[in-house]
Order: C-alpha cells, then structure tokens, then sequence
C-alpha cells in the first residue's frame, strides 16, 4: 500500500513539473493577412491580441481574431505534442493506467 502511494506521489510530481514546463510555451496565430495576431500559452489561455489600426471592418475583425485563435491553437497543440513526447509525458499516462489497474 505505501509503495503505490509513493508511486502515486511520484507521478503527481512529475505530472506537476511536465505542467510546469508547457505552460512556458508560447505560440502566435495570425489571420486577415497578418493584421491580427493572438499570442497564447501552453495552458492555452489568451495572452495577447494586435490587431492592425487599418482593419476597419467589424465583420473582418471579429474573423480575424476567431482564425487568428484557432491557427494558434493549432499551433500549440503540435507544440504540446512534442513537448509531451520529449518529456515522456505519454509514458506518464501509461504508468498512470497501469498503477489504476485500467491497462
């Protein structure tokens, strides 16, 4: 009993510090020809938004940033995947099942 809670402690930190480390990531999305751009992070929450003084139009600003979202989304979640994989983050969803007994 005290191995698995020290196996359960264990992947808790290492599930801790791969949190730690994607949150650090950053990507940028950009749409209407580059006039608005959104910045997210790892944990993707929205850090920032530019949208270019000459883009007038409501309709074209309000689709702009809804691309410029989901283009840095896209983006993130190919930066998360590979950052997962260098990290063993997959491995630590194994171990995870398997410490459950769901493998």
């Amino acid at each position: 009993m005290f191995n698995k809670l020290k196996q359960f402690k264990d992947l808790r930190s290492r599930a801790k510090d791969l949190q730690e480390a994607l949150s650090k990531e950053s990507s940028e999305g950009s749409a209407a020809w580059g006039k608005v751009k959104v910045v997210i992070d790892g944990t993707q929450n929205v850090q920032s938004v530019s949208i270019d003084p000459s883009l007038t139009d409501i309709k074209a600003i309000e689709q702009g940033v809804k691309d410029a979202v989901n283009d840095a989304m896209k983006k993130m979640q190919r930066t998360l995947a590979s950052k997962m994989n260098d990290l063993g983050g997959s491995d630590l969803a194994q171990e995870m099942q398997e410490l459950l007994g769901k493998k």
